[in-house]
Parts: C-alpha cells; structure tokens; sequence
C-alpha cells in the first residue's frame, strides 16, 4: 500500500540568473508541501541535448517564456502521477517518459520532465526525513573538489575569449572549507592582476562567475592563473582545468577549429593542448574537441594522462556514453541532470559511466537559480567533482553553501575528494 501518495504537482514560471524565465515544480503529498525544485538553463548546450520547451511568443521574453511546459505538468503530467508514491522515483521518472514519447521530450518538455523529477526526489527525502544525498545514496561520504572557472569566454561572456572556462582545482585543501578560502584568495589575487593590466571595467563577470576579461588563446589565461595562484601562495595545492566548448569555434562549413585568430585542424589543435599541459599543471579538460568527433576524444585520452571529459559530446545520455566507452572517447562524464531530463536517467548515465571506468562531473548550468539541489546530487553520487561556478553570485554561492552543510553534517564521515578528485586510469 503507498504510503506517501503524490496529492498534487504545482508548477510556475520563475527566472533565473540571468533574467530568462524557467520552470518551478512543487510536489504535495497528503495536501502538503514536500518537495520544490527549480530547473537550471544552459546558454553553452549541445546538439543532443534534452529538449527545452519554450513558448515561442516574441511579444513575450522574446519567445523564452515556458508556460507551455508549465501548463503541461499541470495538465497532463500532475494528473498521471498523483497517487502514486513519492518515493518511488523511477517509476514516476518512466512515465514521465512515456507519457512523451520522443527521444529529446520534445513533447511535454525536457524543462517540464526534470522539474517534476527533481521535485519529486526533494519530497521524497522529506517524508523520509532525510536530507536528499543521504536518501540517494546510503553510503554518500565524498566532499568534491570545486572547478572554480575564475576566467570565462566562449558564449558565458561578451568578449572575445574562445575557450568557455579557465579553471582551478584546490585539490591540495583539507576541506571544502578549505578549498574556498583558498580559491577565494586567488580570485582576489586574480582581480588584482586583471585590474593592474585592463583597468577596473574588466573585472565584470560572465554567467558563471569568472572573470570576463579582453584576455585571449590559451596562453594569456593559464599565465595569469599561474600568477595569481604564485601570488596567493598555492602554486603546490592547485591543478588547472579547461572548459573548451570546441564546438562553438569549429568551423562545421570549413571543418577547421578557430582560435585567436588562427585556424587549426584536429592533429594541430591537440597538439596545441599537449604543449599547454606540458607547460602548466593541467589536470581536466572537458570537451577539447566538436561534438561528434569520437575518435578525436579517443585520441587525446589515450595520449593525454590527464581527464578527457564529455559534455556536449555525450550530454548525459547513456546511448551517446555507450558510443565514447566502445571507442575509447573521454573518461570522464560531464553530469547535468537536465541533459537528460530525468534524475534516474542521468544516475544511470553515472552508473555505467562509474562500471566502465569513467569519471563523473557534476556541473551547473549558466542559467542557475538559488535552488542547491546539484550539491546534495554531487555528494550522492561520490563523484568528487563539481563545477558550479566562482562563489561570488548568489545562484553560485548557494551551492557552495550548501556543501559547507553537508560537510558538517557529514563531520568526520565526510572524505573531501583532494588530490584523489578524479579517475584512475
């Protein structure tokens, strides 16, 4: 017999970071509030992702609106799962599937969908008392190390910087604690050195945080980390990583990469991070190379001994996962819940990601809200990484915050990821 029956589904349109609308999901149980999720929006998205459905009305927040995905959890997704219980999450995460039918949830909306799903595993862990990374996972005990991505380009700011993130790893902190003081002081050290060069306009931030400055390539960047991490005195306790986002500057018309002014074929622009690596502590780089390019990412894992990760190139989706483990493409798994558009889909990707000996990245969007929901996923999946942005804006700090809680509730249970963050090849 169920015991904690869904009594009704609730949804609105809020805003995120950004200003642009997304989609909030409320889910009662027995006529009372349990669980309440926002759903995060991706400025940098890939080919395969998950369908965002958006209303289209130009009159509207220029067709960004989502009151058709709300109106489709209060219409025909809220009716469908109400009786059935909470806790029951893969079950409701199926129908939910189901009920559209297409392989993106291009029907009901993807935004819709994962909304509902998140919702749901939020009032699950409440009527089970429980905070939700301990609900998900029993033995939930690993505190990742943060990829704080201090400078942005690509499509996170309006300057003229290609690669999306430039980004430490305190891998050398005792804590998570720890390991914000320390990014902390070198973003400091970072505005400092931005600031001495561009003057102060340049220390305006992109949608996750980090700098936006007019530095460009890739060598400008990863020298002014090195200084400001020398200055802030943790040149031995950080890695460096790189969002690329290669995708956005590959020429598909001319199949050629452009970067800083210079065009590059594939074997070229491999090199062109292997001389990177050779010459800063490069620990992680994600999406080095388009999107379909599987034997490109084969190439660099096999040649790199650094993490190779999968965002756009596998989206969370087990199918595209399935193509890069058979191949040798990446390992590592970039893991945004709304890629997929159900939380037990993206543990599944995860699952089989951890089985063929992959790493799992938890990230942001750029569109976040406050909600902290990525951190209690984070920590429920061991994963030991993170990216949720520079702690200096709210949507950003709530996650951080929320790791600072969970920490402490974990006390000495808690093992912070550290020098240990990633796969083992």
């Amino acid at each position: 017999m169920s015991q904690y029956k869904v009594s009704r589904v609730a949804a609105r349109e809020i805003i995120d970071c950004r200003g642009w609308p997304t989609v909030q999901v409320d889910v009662y149980v027995d006529d009372i509030l349990m669980g309440r999720a926002d759903v995060p929006s991706g400025r940098s998205t890939g080919t395969h992702e998950a369908h965002v459905l958006l209303d289209g009305d130009k009159k509207r927040y220029y067709g960004l609106g989502v009151k058709k995905a709300v109106e489709n959890i209060s219409t025909i997704i809220g009716p469908e799962i109400e009786g059935l219980d909470v806790t029951e999450q893969r079950r409701i995460d199926f129908l939910m599937k189901g009920l559209d039918g297409t392989a993106q949830k291009k029907k009901l909306g993807a935004n819709a969908i994962i909304g509902v799903s998140l919702a749901v595993a939020r009032a699950g862990a409440n009527c089970c008392d429980l905070p939700l990374y301990r609900y998900l996972n029993s033995n939930a005990h690993v505190i990742p190390v943060p990829l704080m991505n201090c400078l942005n380009g690509g499509k996170l700011t309006a300057n003229d910087l290609e690669i999306q993130e430039f980004i430490i790893m305190p891998v050398g902190a005792r804590s998570y604690g720890h390991a914000l003081q320390m990014t902390s002081e070198i973003n400091e050290q970072l505005r400092e050195l931005v600031v001495e060069k561009f003057g102060i306009l340049a220390t305006n931030t992109g949608d996750e945080g980090g700098f936006a400055t007019p530095l460009r390539g890739i060598w400008e960047p990863l020298e002014f980390m090195s200084k400001a991490i020398q200055k802030a005195g943790y040149e031995a306790d950080i890695v460096f990583g790189m969002d690329c986002a290669a995708n956005s500057w590959f020429n598909h018309q001319e199949k050629i990469y452009e970067l800083d002014g210079k065009k590059y074929d594939r074997e070229a622009l491999i090199d062109l991070y292997k001389q990177a690596c050779e010459k800063f502590p490069i620990a992680s780089i994600e999406d080095p190379l388009m999107e379909e390019d599987f034997e490109g990412f084969a190439i660099m894992t096999r040649n790199f001994d650094i993490q190779i990760v999968g965002d756009d190139l596998f989206t969370t989706n087990i199918d595209r996962l399935r193509q890069g483990v058979a191949k040798g493409a990446g390992n590592a798994l970039l893991f945004k819940v709304n890629q997929i558009g159900t939380l037990s889909e993206a543990f599944d990707a995860a699952e089989y990601a951890y089985r063929n000996g992959y790493g799992v990245q938890v990230s942001e969007r750029s569109g976040e809200t406050e909600d902290p929901i990525i951190s209690d996923l984070v920590v429920a999946l061991n994963s030991g990484q993170i990216k949720t942005g520079m702690p200096v804006r709210g949507e950003r700090t709530a996650k951080h915050n929320r790791l600072l809680q969970i920490e402490e509730e974990l006390s000495e249970v808690a093992t912070y990821a550290g020098r240990n963050f990633a796969w083992k090849k």
